[in-house]
């Protein structure tokens, strides 16, 4: 089974992502920064009162025509405004979870992280919005075993990735959820954009539940990121025996994060 991770970035890099997706190969497909604007396709454009993006109008809608054989898992954190040449729309922002249909999918959940859902009528802020985490367990018919993968974008926060009450409370979050779905004997995989750093608090609560991180301290952002803290997304399995390759996709780029790619 291949589960891949990517922060999607909106769909700023759609062209390299396109193609991309096409050759994944990907059993499981967990990607975060997901756009979904119901009256509106192709480009639209995202502000805060930090940055100008690019973005696809609805990339959820974009990766499903990609990947046809896939049942494609979306929950919305926030909403907002978005923009094109036709005027403003409402953009659903959140995460999505892409499983190869080969998989039955015998139990769903989603919860928040941080905060709750929040309509942004004006402006999107440019940071403490809520997160979510999405998490599905599916039958490996070919390894005969439950496997549990939980999707996070965890919270952004101006003042940088170190430790925060708020993370701490995202932490205990996300453990509640996944204890909440996985079943004694199942392989678990949580992977996402956390937002934190590699000696993060964060991780001493996950390793209470036999979970290890893969990337520790690696670099997981690609050359579209200019800043110095190149720490994001991360990728943790409760049985590392099982692991057969893990990799931090560095070619080809299409975001400004890594790709994880796990082969169990």
């Amino acid at each position: 089974m291949r589960i891949i991770s990517l922060n999607a970035w909106g769909g700023a890099m759609f062209d390299e992502l396109a193609a991309w997706l096409d050759g994944c190969d990907a059993d499981i497909l967990c990607l975060q920064e997901v756009t979904h604007t119901p009256t509106a396709r192709g480009w639209t454009r995202f502000d805060d009162a930090e940055r100008s993006l690019p973005q696809r109008a609805d990339l959820l809608g974009d990766v499903r025509s990609r990947l046809p054989r896939h049942h494609g898992l979306f929950t919305a954190s926030d909403s907002g405004p978005v923009r094109d040449e036709h005027g403003s729309h409402r953009q659903d922002f959140g995460l999505a979870t892409f499983v190869g249909e080969t998989l039955p999918i015998v139990g769903m959940r989603s919860a928040f992280v941080h905060g709750g859902y929040v309509e942004h009528h004006d402006d999107w802020p440019a940071d403490g919005r809520p997160r979510a985490a999405l998490a599905v367990r599916v039958f490996d018919r070919a390894a005969r075993r439950f496997v549990t993968v939980v999707n996070l974008h965890g919270l952004r926060d101006a003042q940088g990735k170190a430790d925060t009450p708020a993370r701490r409370t995202q932490a205990e979050r996300l453990a509640g959820l996944i204890t909440s779905v996985r079943e004694n004997g199942d392989l678990t995989v949580v992977c996402g954009d956390f937002n934190v750093l590699p000696d993060s608090e964060t991780f001493r609560i996950l390793a209470k539940l036999d979970l290890t991180d893969l990337v520790r301290d690696a670099d997981t952002r690609t050359s579209r990121y200019p800043k110095p803290v190149r720490h994001a997304s991360y990728l943790l399995v409760s049985e590392p025996t099982a692991v057969r390759r893990f990799e931090i996709m560095t070619t080809p780029e299409v975001s400004d994060h890594c790709a994880l790619m796990l082969d169990l």
